[in-house]
């Protein structure tokens, strides 16, 4: 009697396993689409054996529940690469509007576009080139006045949307803390409910949601995670601030610095640290901090010395009102490089006081007016010429963004391959989960039929070996 216990004992025991079993399949198929669920793996404990009469005999197995399949240095490798990703991703969109206000506008009638500042600047200079055939002719003056406001116009203009598109990425900035706040704050209180529930084992989908957690802050800010003890993790920025340890967690907070925002752990100012660290808001940073103050300050930079140039030669020169030495500025007159190109504007409104003539010459004389269109050919803007200097600029501008491009094509691909790694060892495969089942449900099947042959050994047992129909 008591070998056939111990035999209905076995195949509960089995049965027991086998349902358990499934019920994790079960799972693991109703969340195959679910955002961040790890597949699961049942895990199979063999049970103590019994010795009789010095023999020992197996008691079977037990489903001891279940473990999710992860690697977590694949997922933390992936988290680094997405910051990456991120970074350079949020910096080429700002680069790409930068990049449109200085490609050509032959398609678009849009006045405020700066993709004709090249040809402004030939046109201007040319203008003085035509004055000199004629140097008395009111519509050559003319045609001189209206390039300046051309140039000036789409300079000034440009420098205007520069500075409209850092203040944009400014607000876009602004705007990421909140996220990680919340972020942080929901991986300290999953830290919390993982120690509890699970410090020495896999903590399956409380570790799933923490995962993609860490996982959406990484295309946030640039982070490094370490393990600590009872299966937590602190979160720190890639320079060592800490912004989740164990349960708590440290608000990244903002502060407004020389008119810009300011990232603050505590009191200490991350912003550099955050700008190369990666995430969406390095990449805003070095657009904001970086790319588009480059710009502007070679922008400042042509407009400051073509307005101060031209402004020295007319001023050398007789207008056609006899003014000899002081016939006035054409352009606004920069007080300083920084803020030039914005602020450049064309002051004179009479085209009698350009300048054609030499100084102290009639007015029929032209000398002036070649001496203003040799300023074209001369090394007047940071020893280039004005047009060399602005091609210069457009050539450096499109090399950054094609450095970038590159740069975020093969992160992407990097993240892309790593992801598909993940994904093939951590998601759920249906044709797996359906190979596992009917294993399962065979293995359930067998128990279950001789759990069946147990209850007929038993019923006939108890009826003296009498054939017996048992219900």
């Amino acid at each position: 009697m008591g070998t056939i216990s111990s035999a209905f004992s076995l195949i509960s025991q089995a049965l027991d396993a086998d349902q358990s079993g499934l019920n994790v399949v079960a799972n693991n198929v109703a969340n195959a689409n679910t955002t961040g669920y790890t597949e699961e793996k049942p895990n199979w404990q063999e049970n103590d054996p019994i010795e009789i009469n010095g023999v020992s005999y197996g008691t079977g197995v037990t489903q001891t529940g279940a473990t999710s399949v992860r690697d977590r240095v694949l997922q933390e490798r992936l988290n680094q690469e997405q910051q990456s990703a991120s970074a350079s991703s949020s910096r080429l969109t700002a680069l790409d509007s930068v990049q449109s206000l200085f490609t050509s506008a032959s398609s678009s009638s849009s006045s405020s576009s700066a993709g004709n500042i090249g040809t402004d600047i030939t046109n201007f200079f040319d203008s003085f080139s035509s004055l000199e055939t004629d140097p008395t002719n009111n519509a050559d003056r003319q045609t001189v006045l209206s390039s300046a406001k051309t140039l000036a116009g789409d300079i000034s203009g440009a420098a205007a949307s520069l500075n409209s598109q850092k203040s944009d990425l400014d607000q876009e900035a602004a705007a990421v803390p909140s996220q990680v706040n919340a972020l942080t704050s929901s991986i300290a209180q999953l830290n919390v409910e993982i120690q509890s529930s699970s410090p020495d084992a896999d903590a399956g989908t409380l570790e799933d949601q923490r995962q993609e957690d860490i996982s959406q802050l990484s295309k946030l800010i640039g982070v490094n995670q370490v393990t600590t003890a009872n299966n937590g993790i602190s979160i720190t920025t890639t320079s060592g601030q800490a912004l989740v340890s164990g349960g708590t967690s440290v608000s990244l907070t903002t502060g407004t610095v020389n008119g810009v925002t300011d990232f603050f752990v505590g009191t200490t100012d991350v912003t550099s640290q955050l700008t190369t660290g990666g995430g969406s808001l390095g990449g805003y940073l070095t657009a904001r901090d970086q790319d588009i103050p480059s710009v502007q300050s070679s922008l400042d930079q042509l407009a400051y010395s073509v307005s101060t140039q031209v402004n020295k030669v007319n001023n050398a020169g007789t207008d056609l009102d006899g003014d000899n030495s002081n016939a006035g500025n054409i352009f606004s007159e920069p007080t300083q490089i920084a803020g030039s190109a914005e602020q450049m504007s064309v002051v004179m409104t009479d085209p009698n006081h350009i300048a054609a003539a030499g100084s102290g010459k009639g007015t029929g004389d032209s000398s002036n007016a070649t001496a203003m269109a040799a300023l074209q050919n001369q090394t007047v803007v940071d020893g280039q010429t004005p047009i060399n200097y602005y091609s210069n600029l457009v050539t450096t501008l499109g090399s950054t963004v094609s450095s970038v491009e590159t740069e975020n094509t093969a992160q992407n691909a990097s993240v892309t391959q790593l992801q598909t790694q993940n994904d093939a060892l951590s998601s759920v495969n249906l044709d797996d989960e359906a190979s596992a089942m009917t294993t399962l449900e065979r293995s359930y099947e067998a128990a279950s039929k001789v759990f069946t042959m147990l209850d007929a050994i038993m019923a006939s047992a108890l009826n003296l070996g009498e054939q017996t129909t048992v219900s």
